[in-house]
C-alpha cells in the first residue's frame, strides 16, 4: 500500500504569496499524475494561529528570515502566512484535491513551528499522520509539494524514522532555498537518511 504525502499546498505558499515558493505553481500537473496513480492520498496544511511565535510580526525589532533563539530552539522568523481562516491558508487551485482522503494540520501551537507533517518541530506531538498511516497498512510514502529544503525535507525524515520506504520526486517538489545550496543540503540529507530522491516518479 502506498501513500502519497502532499505538503502544504496551500496559496501563501505561491508565487506572489508572503512566502511564495519560486516555481511552485510549476508542479500541479507532475503531483496530478502522481494523485491518479496512488493508493491513498492524504495532505497537510499550515493552520498558523494569527500570534504564533514564527512570525517575525510578533517579535518586536526583528523582521522576515531572521534567526532567533525562541522556546529552547532556533527558530528562523517568517512573514505572517498561512493564517487560520485565511484565503492564503487555503489549498491552491489546480491539484485534484477529491482524491485527498484525509487532512493534517500543523503549526496550531503558537509556542512552536512545525514544518513536517508528522509532528512538530520539538516532536513533542503528533499529528496522528502516522498512526493513520499505518492504519491504513501504507508501507511506502511519497513525499510532494512545498518547500522542499522545510517542511518536504523534515516530513521525509519522520517518514523514514517513522519506518515508511520514503520517496522524494525532485519534479513535484520546489525549494526556498533561504541560503544558497539549501535545497541541495536538503536533499542530501533526507538521502543519507534513506530516502530515495529521483528526479521523476511514477507508482507502477
Amino acid at each position: 500500500m502506498n501513500a502519497l504525502v502532499i505538503i502544504d499546498y496551500q496559496n501563501d505558499f505561491l508565487p506572489g504569496g508572503p512566502l511564495g515558493v519560486p516555481g511552485g505553481d510549476e508542479i500541479v500537473d507532475p503531483i496530478n499524475r502522481l494523485i491518479d496513480g496512488a493508493d491513498l492520498v492524504v495532505a497537510s496544511q499550515d493552520w498558523h494561529p494569527a500570534s504564533h511565535g514564527s512570525f517575525a510580526s510578533n517579535h518586536t525589532g526583528t523582521k522576515p528570515f531572521e534567526t532567533i533563539e525562541w522556546n529552547g530552539m532556533e527558530q528562523t522568523l517568517w512573514p505572517d502566512h498561512c493564517v487560520q481562516g485565511t484565503t492564503g491558508a487555503d489549498f491552491a487551485a489546480g491539484l485534484n484535491w477529491n482524491r485527498v482522503e484525509a487532512i493534517f494540520r500543523k503549526g496550531t501551537d503558537p509556542q512552536i513551528d512545525s514544518y513536517s507533517a508528522f509532528f512538530d518541530n520539538g516532536h513533542k506531538r503528533s499529528t496522528g499522520l502516522s498512526g493513520y498511516l499505518k492504519s491504513m497498512n501504507v508501507t511506502d510514502v511519497v513525499v510532494v509539494g512545498l518547500a522542499t529544503d522545510f517542511c518536504v525535507k523534515f516530513t521525509a525524515l519522520d517518514a523514514i524514522a517513522e519506518g515508511f520506504r520514503t520517496i522524494v520526486p525532485l519534479e513535484t517538489c520546489r525549494g526556498v532555498d533561504l541560503n544558497e545550496g539549501d535545497v541541495e543540503t536538503a536533499l542530501k540529507e533526507v538521502t543519507t537518511a534513506g530516502a530515495m530522491v529521483e528526479d521523476s516518479f511514477s507508482f507502477a
